[in-house]
């Protein structure tokens, strides 16, 4: 088995979550390129995420807001 064949162990090490949400992808571009993702998350981490991004949503937004009320 090649380096490139080897696969992380942590993905196959780590006990298995119960609400545990997995995703998997294989993209291929052209004959010798291939890429493989995998990604795990449970739903307590997917809301946190989703907060995290709205609140820098919104601090951007305020920061773009006041930056135009000081070009005025």
């Amino acid at each position: 088995m090649t380096d490139a064949e080897a696969k992380p162990a942590i993905f196959d090490a780590a006990p298995a979550h119960p609400e545990e949400i997995r995703s998997e992808f294989q993209l291929r571009v052209g004959k010798s390129i291939t890429l493989e993702g995998k990604a795990r998350i449970t739903p307590a981490g997917l809301v946190c995420s989703g907060l995290a991004v709205a609140l820098m949503g919104f601090g951007l937004g305020y920061l773009a807001r006041s930056r135009v009320r000081r070009a005025r």
